[in-house]
């Protein structure tokens, strides 16, 4: 996303984070920039490229405004303005920890600071800022993110001749798994799991190529599999959502929806709406265990499906 003419005027799209770290005693601080052309103190943000996603876009304007790498983790929040000619604009924040990097001023950024989130809401110029700083704040920094991945198109089932385990991706769906690549990687993953369907290990292929790892086999996580044994396939999920590190499980239509329906009513969360278009992925969060958050992404190639 990135501009749209509309009777009300221009619709611009933008992406940031709450970029954080933890200091040698355990705590967290989180990076404000100063912007000398207007002379305020904000989170990294900026808008969205044409072509480009808001994930995407969230990793390039944090690095370009700040310096560092970042692993993005949960949706915080959707905040919108009035621009100052006619027109709206609507910014995507993230929780983003640094994983490298080091800042350097520019002259759209002059300066950084670290700071407690107290300070920082103290600094902070705008009070959308403060909004989604304390969004932020209302969870821990650090918790477990697992992305649960809809296999990308393969075509109609009644069309393919043989197995249907084995079904592969049409043209459509092998471009989803290379436009899913730079989504996932946004977000630091570890490990890639796949239920045992070919449609589902070639949506995640691209992905584990690049991080160089084998593909886990998922046998409970089949629709064939989880029809006839949902809890097996709950409590696989929830293992690999308390295993190290970052997890992609790549599923079908009809697990995904029952079992994260399942999960957010065990831990008593709420879902934002969501197709589960093919090619999408949730982005849930775990605490001890416990589902805390769950955001939904979209296809970056969803009108292809239409």
């Amino acid at each position: 996303m990135s501009k749209s003419a509309g009777r009300s005027g221009t619709v611009v799209y933008a992406a940031g984070g709450v970029v954080w770290r933890e200091t040698p005693t355990g705590d967290v601080e989180v990076a404000l920039v100063h912007r000398p052309r207007y002379d305020d103190w904000t989170l990294p943000k900026g808008k969205v490229e044409p072509g480009e996603t808001l994930l995407s876009a969230a990793v390039r304007e944090i690095g370009e405004e700040t310096g560092y790498r970042v692993r993005l983790g949960r949706h915080l929040r959707m905040v919108s303005y009035d621009l100052r000619g006619p027109g709206r604009k609507h910014v995507h924040y993230w929780s983003a920890e640094v994983t490298g990097g080091s800042f350097e001023p520019s002259h759209e950024v002059d300066e950084l600071r670290w700071l407690s989130m107290d300070s920082a809401a103290e600094l902070l110029s705008f009070r959308l800022d403060r909004q989604v700083l304390g969004t932020f704040r209302q969870l821990p920094a650090r918790l477990q993110i697992l992305l649960l991945v809809r296999h990308a198109k393969a075509g109609r089932k009644s069309r393919y001749h043989g197995d249907d385990r084995l079904r592969p991706l049409d043209k459509v769906g092998r471009a989803q798994a290379e436009a899913l690549l730079s989504q996932l990687l946004a977000f630091g993953p570890t490990a890639v799991h796949s239920a045992d369907r070919v449609r589902c290990s070639q949506t995640v292929a691209p992905l584990a190529d690049e991080l160089g790892v084998v593909i886990e086999e998922e046998p409970t996580l089949s629709e064939e599999a989880f029809a006839d044994d949902a809890k097996s396939g709950r409590r696989r999920i929830r293992d690999i959502g308390q295993s190290a590190g970052t997890h992609v499980v790549c599923s079908q239509g009809k697990v995904i929806p029952p079992l994260l329906k399942w999960w957010a009513a065990h831990d008593e969360l709420k879902l934002p709406a969501a197709r589960n278009r093919k090619g999408s992925f949730w982005v849930l969060a775990l605490l001890d265990g416990k589902l805390v958050a769950a955001s939904h992404v979209d296809s970056p190639l969803a009108a292809s499906e239409n």
